[in-house]
C-alpha cells in the first residue's frame, strides 16, 4: 500500500532553521512550522545561527538579512561555504527589493519580503523542499 504523501513528510520531520533578531517573528515561524510538522530551531543573531550550522543538520534555512552581530549576508556566504547543497530561504523587511535581490546573488534559493504571511511561509518552505 503506498504511503500517503502528507503522511509520509509528517514521519520524516524536515529540520528548519530560522535566524531572526526579532523574537516575536522567531515565535511565529516556530508556531507555523511546528503545527505543519517540522522541526524548527531559533538562532536570535549570526554568530548563534553559524554555531548551530556547525553542529546540526538543517533541510532549510530561514534568514532574516538585517540583523546585530552577524548580518544575514555573512550568516548567508558561511552556510554555502559549509553546506553548499543548504537551502536558504531569504527574509527582510528593510530595503526589500533591493536585498532581496542580492539575496539571490549570494545563494538563497528563495526570498520573502516581511511581514510574510503564513500561507506564503508554508508554500515556500515546502517548494524549496520539493526543488
Amino acid at each position: 500500500m503506498a504511503a500517503d504523501p502528507e503522511t509520509s513528510e509528517r514521519e520524516f520531520r524536515h529540520s528548519i532553521l530560522v535566524v531572526d533578531d526579532d523574537p516575536q517573528v522567531r515565535k511565529l515561524f516556530d508556531q507555523v512550522l511546528n503545527k505543519a510538522g517540522y522541526s524548527v530551531y531559533g538562532a536570535c543573531n549570526g554568530l548563534e545561527a553559524k554555531a548551530l550550522i556547525q553542529r546540526v543538520h538543517f533541510d532549510v534555512i530561514i534568514l532574516d538579512l538585517n540583523m546585530p552581530e552577524m548580518d544575514g549576508f555573512e550568516v548567508l556566504t558561511f552556510a554555502r561555504s559549509e553546506v553548499p547543497d543548504l537551502k536558504i530561504i531569504v527574509v527582510s523587511g528593510f530595503m526589500q527589493g533591493t536585498m532581496l535581490k542580492a539575496a539571490k546573488l549570494f545563494g538563497a534559493v528563495a526570498t520573502l519580503d516581511k511581514p510574510v504571511r503564513n500561507d506564503l511561509l508554508l508554500s515556500t518552505v515546502r517548494s524549496v523542499l520539493a526543488g
